[in-house]
């Protein structure tokens, strides 16, 4: 169906979420429509922010907001869903969309097989009614489902609309672009230059598949790096956890400003425990690019600042591959916690491949390096 009679058939003029490629069409839709405009729309760091944000703006003004988000957010909702807007706690009635990714039977990767699994049950579960809508769905069944919710909202519950792939269409054309000059990919290559064979943690999405092509293209084995593909945010916890219990092996983490902002709370943790054998490279964007490239609040964010406040010992922004080399050579020989943040374009080459290894396969290939250093 067309995302704008979606949007006109809900009714609200309220909507904040987590971008999703699913959800892409809503997404350039809202993005066209109000950009990022605290009234209307606003990005969030994690689901459940946005969720929590949500329930301000129904205490504000008594309407229902949207909250959309992809499958593998569900996880980050299910405490503010149970413990605040359910209806035996506060009864704040709320609109979920949610892009089905790894819906059984669509072929999707592996981060998303067992998620898409759960995707309605888990919803069921914490109370929340669902219809789905897929490419064959019709406007009156949309109106015919919304006209339901609407009774189960004035209830002060919670339901949800699950999109399964190719739902939503006519979505406007957005441009997602910023005024930095370093490519993602170059930035990933030169990080591995330096490292050797250091062990990396990557996070999820485009930076692990440059990481892995990057690999490829040295005729390097994968050994070296853990590719966090799915579990967003949570990489600089994966590194950390390596980095205590190997405290004579430098480690990496390659970040992105995103994935940061989703568990931010993950930087005090590392700054508290002062591992001196952590790189924490930040690569920077202002943009959720893996999914559309529709913008995170980083672009304006002061993130040395901040890594300092953690209890880093040494933290640095770079937007030049001059000053990059430089700061990462440095932080290679150095023996303290060290934050490097990358100032980086927003695009990847179209033919960007993704890993031909397995999940598991790429664990245990890790776990062995690890073993013997």
């Amino acid at each position: 169906m067309k995302v704008e009679k979606l949007v006109e058939i809900i009714g609200s003029d309220f909507y904040t979420g987590v971008p999703d490629s699913q959800l892409k069409a809503l997404c350039n839709y809202l993005m066209d429509r109000y950009g990022i405009d605290p009234k209307h729309h606003v990005i969030a760091a994690n689901e459940g922010n946005c969720t929590a944000l949500a329930a301000g703006y129904h205490l504000a003004t008594g309407k229902v907001p949207v909250v959309y988000m992809q499958n593998s957010g569900e996880g980050n909702i299910i405490n503010p869903v149970a413990s605040l807007l359910n209806d035996k706690v506060y009864a704040i009635p709320m609109v979920f969309i949610v892009g089905w990714r790894g819906e059984p039977g669509i072929h999707d990767e592996p981060q998303h097989i067992y998620q898409g699994e759960v995707t309605v049950k888990l919803l069921e579960d914490m109370g929340i009614e669902v219809f789905i809508i897929g490419k064959e769905t019709t406007d009156d069944e949309v109106v015919a489902a919304m006209d339901k919710f609407k009774k189960v909202l004035d209830a002060g519950k919670d339901v949800a609309f699950v999109i399964r792939k190719g739902a939503l269409t006519d979505a406007p054309s957005v441009k997602y672009e910023n005024k930095n000059t370093m490519v993602r990919e170059e930035i990933i290559q030169h990080i591995v230059k330096v490292s050797g064979e250091d062990p990396i943690v990557s996070t999820t999405g485009k930076a692990s598949r440059e990481l892995f092509e990057t690999r490829v293209a040295n005729d390097q084995s994968h050994k070296y790096d853990f590719l966090t593909v799915g579990s967003m945010g949570h990489s600089s916890s994966i590194a950390l956890g390596v980095a205590i219990n190997k405290p004579d092996q430098k480690i990496w983490c390659i970040d992105g400003d995103g994935a940061v902002l989703m568990h931010m709370g993950a930087m005090a943790v590392v700054g508290a425990n002062k591992p001196s054998n952590l790189i924490h490279v930040i690569i920077n964007n202002g943009a959720h690019e893996t999914v559309g490239g529709m913008p995170t609040v980083a672009g304006s964010m002061d993130i040395v600042a901040i890594a300092k406040a953690c209890g880093y010992t040494y933290a640095v922004s770079v937007d030049s591959f001059a000053d990059l080399d430089k700061e990462l050579e440095r932080a290679k020989a150095s023996k303290e916690l060290c934050l490097i943040e990358v100032k980086c374009s927003i695009g990847a080459r179209e033919d960007l491949g993704r890993p031909t290894t397995t999940a598991l396969e790429n664990k245990n290939n890790f776990m062995d390096y690890l073993s013997n250093i």
